[in-house]
């Protein structure tokens, strides 16, 4: 893999994720990592014919979790070069066919492109986890599920909620993920905290049915054809809006 990181930040953990990427897989394109000093730089991935660049905040590229962003980046990377459904098929033509002849909220309509990118980040998970601990990326998992259940609202009218001042929907739906992405590779006991969390987030939006979203995301096929993943994301998107549409009616 031929890698330059440019930008106010350390190059290492980019280095050391690309020779732990190329023990198992390869990226024939070249790869470019800019560092802004944005902190709320989102990280962005691009791909054209001949490259591709990864953006990120210096915050990003000095944390904890610096190798295994720039793994999962790299695996998108890869499921792009070797044209993966789940990097083929386009979100906005997903969320049309999913959406069509629906009304929906702009927020619902934002949620919906987050759970697309969820579906094509369990398939990076999957590449990835296989060549480095996952032991961060539960840690990192844990304490972003906290946070949101416990971002209660000032006012203590709302403190009836668990999940507070967070979208309980998408909330469970990222608990769903989470949950997904801990059982499909094993990297949990059934003890663990996430399930707690879980709960809690699950609590919240009842109406939502966490389970079912869980096994959506963890069952989602391995090897898809295109008709296949276009299938499941329609099925997902569609599900969260009608559901979340039914509750706000």
């Amino acid at each position: 893999m031929e890698l330059q990181v440019d930008g106010p930040g350390p190059a290492a953990p980019f280095l050391g994720a690309r020779d732990l990427f190329e023990t198992e897989y390869g990226i024939e394109r070249p790869v470019t990592v800019e560092i802004r000093r944005d902190p709320d730089e989102r990280t962005r991935v691009s791909h054209d014919g001949s490259s591709h660049t990864l953006i990120v905040s210096r915050q990003a590229a000095t944390s904890a979790m610096a190798r295994e962003l720039a793994l999962h980046e790299f695996a998108h990377m890869h499921h792009a070069e070797e044209g993966h459904p789940s990097h083929t098929l386009s979100t906005e033509e997903a969320i049309f066919l999913a959406l069509s002849g629906r009304s929906v909220e702009r927020r619902t309509l934002s949620q919906c492109y987050q759970i697309v990118n969820h579906a094509r980040d369990v398939y990076a998970d999957d590449v990835w986890i296989d060549v480095a601990p996952a032991a961060k990326l539960v840690d990192f998992l844990e304490a972003s599920l906290a946070a949101a259940v416990a971002d209660r609202p000032d006012d203590p009218g709302g403190w009836d909620r668990i999940t507070g001042g967070a979208d309980p929907d998408i909330t469970a739906v990222n608990a769903a993920f989470a949950l997904a992405l801990v059982e499909r590779h094993d990297l949990v006991e059934t003890g663990h905290r996430l399930y707690d969390l879980a709960h809690a987030a699950a609590t919240d939006a009842p109406h939502l049915g966490l389970d079912e979203f869980r096994r959506r995301f963890r069952s989602l096929d391995r090897d898809p054809t295109e008709s296949e993943f276009r299938g499941a994301l329609v099925d997902l998107t569609r599900t969260y809006a009608s559901r979340t549409s039914q509750i706000a009616d």
